[in-house]
C-alpha cells in the first residue's frame, strides 16, 4: 500500500448504508462528493462518521457485518459492524472514544439533531448544553466548600494564635522580670553567707557536709516542682478530655438514624441514569425518524408515488387517489392522513420523552443532594465514633499517669522530709543563721529555675505561634484559588450559554450578509431566564428563544416566525446553530472534521458561500452535492465524482 502524506486520509469501506466496496483518498481542506441521488455520497459520510467513532451508521441490507478503516497520519482506525438480531453492534477501534459532540455538531447531515432543531421548534438550549456533565459540575463544587470551609477554619485559628500573642508576650515580660528581681535577691543572699563564712571559724569538712546536704534538698524539692507542675498539666488535660468526651457523645447521641441508606440511594441514582441515558437515546432516535419522516412529507428530494392504475377513469377514483400513496417505510399503499396522524403520535411521544426527560434529571439532583448530605452526616457521626474512641483511651491512658505521678509526689516528698533532717542535723552549732540563709537561697534558686523553665516555654510557645502564622498566606493563597474555582464552576454552565448565544448570533449575522436574503434583516438567540416545573418543583432555567426581524417593503422591522421562514433560510440557520456548537465546545480540538449533506433546499450560489465559510472552521471539510450545485464551487477544491 503507497504510503499517505500526513495531510491526506484513507477511508476503506465495505458494506455500509448502500456500499459493497470502496476506497476513498480525502486531502485536507473542502473535499467535495458530487453526483446525482443514490450515488452512496451520504452513505461514504456515514461510513467516515462509524470510522471516526459514530454509531449513527447502518449496515448494508444484504450484509452481516462492514467494517471501515481510517488511516490519518501515522495513525490507522478501525470500526467493524455486525448485525446482531434487530440491530447492529459497534466494535474496534475508532478516532474517538465519545462521540457525543461530533454527532451533534461536526456531523451535519440531514437528520442531525442540532442541525433540524431549528425547524422543529426544539430546545435549543438543552441541545447546546447536553454534554455538559452538570452532575459533575455540582459534585466539584460541593468538594470545593468543603476545602474552602476547612482552609477558613484553619485561618480563623491561625488569627487567633495572632490575637493571642500580645498577651504571651507581656506574660514573658513579667517572668523576665521577676526572674532578674530573683537573681539579685539570691546575690544579695550569697553575699550575707560569704560574711557569715569568713565570720565563723568552721571546718572545711562540716561546712562542706551542710552544703552538700542542702544541695540534695534543693535537686529533691527540683524533682518535685517538676512531678507537681507534670501533674497539674496532666490533670488539665484529663478535664479537657473529659468535656471533648461529652460534646462526642452528645454528637453521636443526637445524630438521627437515617430514613434512608446512601448506598441504596446511589442504587437508585444509577438506575435513573441509565434511565436518563435510555431517554436521551430515545430522543434523539425520535428527532430523527420524525425528522427524516417530515422531509419526506414535505416531498424533499424523493417523490411520493400515486397508483394510477388503481384511480382508473372514475372520476371520483381520480379526485381521491392523491390521498393515498406508497409507504417508504414498509412498501404498502397508504392513506396520506395515516402518514401524518403518525408523525402527531411520534411528535407526542418525543414530547412525552422529553418531559419525562426533565422530571428524571431533577429527580436525579434531588437525590444526589440527598445522597450527599446523608454520606456528609454518617461521616460526621464516624468521625465522632472515632474520636470517642480514641478519647477514651486518652482518658484511661491519662488517669493512669496521673496514679503514678501522685504516687511519685508521695514518695518525694518523704524523701523531702528525710533529706531536711538529714541537712538540719548535721552540726553547725552556731550556724543558725547561715543555716536559714541556706535554706533561703535553695528556694530562690528553685524559683529561678522554675521562672528559667517558664520563659523557655512561652519562648517555645511564641516561636511555634509565629511559624504557623507564616503559613497563614499560604493557606489564604489557597483560599483564593479555590474561591476562584468555584466562581468558575457556578459560572462555566453560563459562560457556555453566553459563548453559544454570542456564536451563533455574530457568525448568524455575517452569514446572512454574505448569503444576502430578501427582507431578512436578522436572526438572533435571546437568552432569558424562566420558572419551570420539574416534577413538585418550581426551578429557574434558561430558555433560548430564537427571533427573526423581516422588514416590510416601506422599510418597517417587524418579527417573524421560524414556519415563516424559507426552507433554504431555515437549513441555513440550522447550520449556523451546529456551527456555533461546534465553536463554543471546542469540537475542532476533539476531531478535524465536518461532514455537510443534504443541501439541495439552498440554491448553488449560496450554498458555495456556506462552503467557503464552513471551511475555516475546520481542517477537513467533506459535502455531498449534486453536480449543478458543485459547478458553482471554485477549483481549487477535490472534487470525488464516484465511491469505489
Amino acid at each position: 500500500m503507497e504510503s499517505l502524506s500526513e495531510s491526506v486520509v484513507r477511508v476503506d469501506v465495505r458494506n455500509i448504508g448502500g456500499i459493497d466496496e470502496a476506497s476513498v483518498t480525502l486531502p485536507d481542506g473542502v473535499s467535495i462528493l458530487t453526483g446525482r441521488n443514490a450515488t452512496n455520497r451520504t452513505s461514504f459520510l456515514q461510513a467516515l462518521m462509524a470510522g471516526l467513532g459514530s454509531r449513527q451508521s447502518s449496515l448494508k441490507g444484504d450484509a452481516e457485518e462492514g467494517e471501515v478503516t481510517l488511516e490519518l497520519g501515522d495513525e490507522t482506525y478501525t470500526r467493524t459492524l455486525r448485525r446482531r438480531g434487530d440491530s447492529v453492534a459497534f466494535d474496534g477501534d475508532p478516532y474517538l472514544d465519545d462521540p457525543e459532540l461530533a454527532d451533534l455538531f461536526a456531523f451535519l447531515l440531514e437528520t442531525n439533531e442540532a442541525r433540524r432543531a431549528v425547524a422543529r421548534g426544539d430546545d435549543l438550549r438543552e441541545i447546546i448544553m447536553r454534554p455538559i456533565d452538570t452532575d459533575a459540575i455540582d459534585a466539584e463544587i460541593r468538594e470545593c466548600k468543603r476545602e474552602r470551609d476547612e482552609l477558613e477554619s484553619e485561618i480563623e485559628k491561625l488569627d487567633s494564635l495572632e490575637r493571642d500573642l500580645p498577651d504571651l508576650e507581656a506574660d514573658r515580660r513579667e517572668k523576665v522580670e521577676e526572674l532578674e528581681a530573683a537573681q539579685e535577691e539570691l546575690e544579695s543572699v550569697r553575699e550575707e553567707l560569704d560574711e557569715l563564712d569568713t565570720g565563723v571559724e568552721e571546718s572545711r569538712t562540716r561546712k562542706r557536709e551542710m552544703e552538700e546536704a542542702f544541695q540534695r534538698v534543693r535537686d529533691a524539692r527540683s524533682d518535685l516542682e517538676d512531678l507537681e507542675f507534670d501533674l497539674e498539666t496532666e490533670r488539665s488535660t484529663l478535664a479537657e478530655l473529659n468535656s471533648e468526651r461529652e460534646e462526642l457523645r452528645e454528637t453521636v447521641e443526637e445524630a438521627e438514624s437515617p430514613e434512608e441508606s446512601p448506598d441504596r440511594l446511589a442504587g437508585r441514582i444509577d438506575e435513573l441514569r441509565r434511565r436518563k441515558r435510555s431517554l436521551d437515546d430515545d430522543v434523539n432516535e425520535l428527532g430523527s425518524v420524525i425528522g427524516f419522516n417530515e422531509d419526506m412529507v414535505d416531498d424533499s428530494g424523493i417523490d411520493i408515488d400515486v397508483d394510477e392504475e388503481a384511480a382508473g377513469d372514475d372520476p371520483t377514483d381520480a379526485l381521491t387517489a392523491g390521498d393515498r400513496t406508497v409507504c417508504w417505510t414498509c412498501g404498502s399503499e397508504v392513506e396520506t392522513e395515516q402518514i401524518e396522524a403518525t408523525l402527531d403520535r411520534l411528535r407526542e411521544r418525543r414530547s412525552e420523552k422529553l418531559d419525562e426527560r426533565n422530571e428524571v434529571r431533577a429527580e436525579i439532583e434531588k437525590l444526589t443532594d440527598r445522597q450527599s448530605s446523608l454520606r456528609e452526616a454518617q461521616r460526621e457521626v464516624e468521625r465522632a465514633e472515632e474520636q470517642l474512641d480514641d478519647v477514651e483511651a486518652e482518658i484511661e491512658s491519662t488517669e493512669s499517669r496521673i496514679a503514678d505521678l501522685e504516687e511519685r509526689i508521695e514518695s518525694k516528698q518523704a524523701e523531702i522530709e528525710e533529706l531536711e533532717a538529714a541537712a538540719e542535723s548535721v552540726d553547725v552549732d552556731g550556724y543558725d543563721e547561715a543555716l536559714e540563709r541556706h535554706r533561703e537561697a535553695n528556694g530562690i534558686e528553685l524559683r529561678i529555675e522554675r521562672l528559667e523553665d517558664e520563659i523557655d516555654e512561652i519562648d517555645d510557645e511564641i516561636a511555634d505561634r509565629e511559624e504557623a502564622i507564616e503559613r497563614r498566606e499560604d493557606l489564604r493563597a489557597e483560599r483564593e484559588e479555590l474561591a476562584d474555582r468555584l466562581t468558575e464552576l457556578r459560572t462555566r454552565v453560563d459562560r457556555i450559554e453566553e459563548n453559544a448565544v454570542e456564536e451563533f448570533n455574530e457568525h448568524m449575522e455575517t452569514v446572512l450578509d454574505i448569503l444576502a436574503y430578501e427582507n431578512l434583516d436578522r436572526i438572533w438567540i435571546e437568552r432569558r431566564e424562566t420558572e419551570v416545573r420539574e416534577g413538585r418543583r418550581k426551578v429557574t432555567r434558561t430558555k433560548f428563544d430564537l427571533h427573526i426581524v423581516r422588514s416590510s417593503p416601506d422599510g418597517t422591522a417587524y418579527e417573524d416566525t421560524v414556519d415563516h421562514l424559507s426552507e433554504s433560510e431555515r437549513e441555513v440557520t440550522g447550520l449556523v446553530f451546529a456551527l456555533a456548537g461546534y465553536l463554543v465546545h471546542d469540537v475542532y480540538e476533539t476531531v478535524p472534521f465536518v461532514l455537510l449533506d443534504s443541501l439541495e433546499a439552498i440554491d448553488s450560489d449560496r450554498i458555495a458561500r456556506v462552503v467557503d465559510y464552513f471551511r475555516t472552521h475546520a481542517d477537513y471539510l467533506v459535502a455531498a452535492l449534486l453536480p449543478e450545485d458543485a459547478a458553482a464551487l471554485p477549483d481549487e477544491y477535490a472534487y470525488i465524482e464516484s465511491i469505489d
